[in-house]
């Protein structure tokens, strides 16, 4: 019960600092630029979108969701699409409810997937792979974001700029020792004798956890991986497509690299913990990098809001009515299972 409370506590609280932040963005603008912007401003740059524009949106909205599906599907085989939209619609849901929300994301997909039919097994491998390939294109985020800032020619101090491509560099060999890793025994075996070397000083043997996950997630990895990469590729590529309709419609564009820059910069912030999906926070992130390319507060500011309703705010109502949904059928098939119970000759034999 008190860990009950405790998370209910929390949850409130850090849902109320999320919509502080929000309510209280333009004070921490003024107080992170030294430029000052008015909810008048920010509501002036929303007045000028357009029908077509707000159907634009919505409509790489729609389809970033869909592209996510298949990154469900290929880590599930028998996951269709609709259900896969569904455990992402619900997930996403819970998740940008709660502090810490992807525990309930998971515990809410176990629950959806065995309604399904789906074995234990099956749900932990799909569940570790998505996760593992979240993970994968998050720290590529960053390193693409550096790469195309340093090829603009946005960094001109040649120190910074060497620290830059050896940081992005550095990144992506990770990237890629993880993933060889995952999809060779040989480097696996290195790898995991490193790790070992690294949680020595902490007395903790790493490898054989690495190892368990490896076996874990091997069959779907070896034979998906091609999927699942082209899924999270697209996933990633509308979700920066719905930035840059943001930054058109407010006149925040910065130029092509500058905006991957940003829309790197604004992933990398949701994982930011003390608010639901780094919420209030991420937009705060997004204002400050705006700005420091020139853009003024206004747009900026504006951009980051409309930014943040399709990536976290519309994601609440559509995954609760996702959840409705399966939560009547699921409700109804059982009604139909005790309406209609199995016949003497379909039984098993005791």
């Amino acid at each position: 019960m008190k860990n009950k409370w405790l998370q209910v506590t929390l949850s409130v609280l850090s849902l109320a600092l999320a919509v502080l932040l929000v309510v209280y963005l333009p004070q921490i603008v003024q107080a992170l630029t030294g430029k000052p912007v008015s909810w008048r401003e920010i509501g002036a740059e929303f007045g000028q979108l357009g029908v077509g524009t707000i159907a634009l949106m919505a409509g790489l909205w729609l389809l970033s969701l869909l592209a996510y599906t298949f990154v469900l599907t290929n880590s599930q085989p028998g996951l269709s699409n609709l259900q896969g939209l569904t455990l992402n619609a619900a997930g996403s849901a819970v998740s940008n409810l709660l502090p810490f929300g992807g525990a309930a994301g998971v515990a809410l997909t176990f629950a959806m997937c065995k309604g399904w039919g789906f074995g234990y097994r099956s749900i932990v491998v799909m569940t570790l792979v998505s996760g593992v390939w979240n993970t994968l294109f998050r720290f590529i985020l960053p390193a693409v974001g550096i790469i195309a800032l340093l090829m603009a020619g946005e960094v001109v101090n040649t120190t910074v700029e060497r620290a830059g491509w050896a940081g992005a560099i550095s990144i992506l060999v990770l990237v890629v020792v993880v993933a060889a890793a995952l999809y060779w025994d040989r480097a696996a075996v290195l790898l995991g004798k490193a790790l070992d070397v690294l949680g020595r000083p902490f007395k903790k043997e790493i490898a054989p956890s690495f190892h368990k996950l490896r076996a874990d997630t091997a069959g779907i990895v070896k034979t998906r991986w091609p999927g699942l990469s082209l899924a999270m590729i697209a996933f990633l590529a509308l979700q920066w497509g719905i930035m840059v309709v943001c930054m058109q419609a407010t006149g925040a564009y910065p130029g092509l690299a500058q905006s991957i820059a940003v829309f790197a910069l604004s992933r990398v912030l949701t994982a930011a913990l003390i608010t639901p999906s780094g919420a209030g926070i991420m937009e705060g992130g997004v204002v400050l990098l705006l700005v420091s390319f020139g853009i003024d507060t206004a747009p900026a500011t504006a951009t980051a809001l409309l930014f943040g309703f399709w990536t976290y705010t519309v994601e609440i109502p559509f995954g609760g009515l996702a959840l409705g949904a399966w939560a009547l059928l699921r409700r109804r098939n059982s009604r139909n299972g005790v309406a209609n119970p199995p016949s003497e000759s379909m039984k098993a034999p005791q």
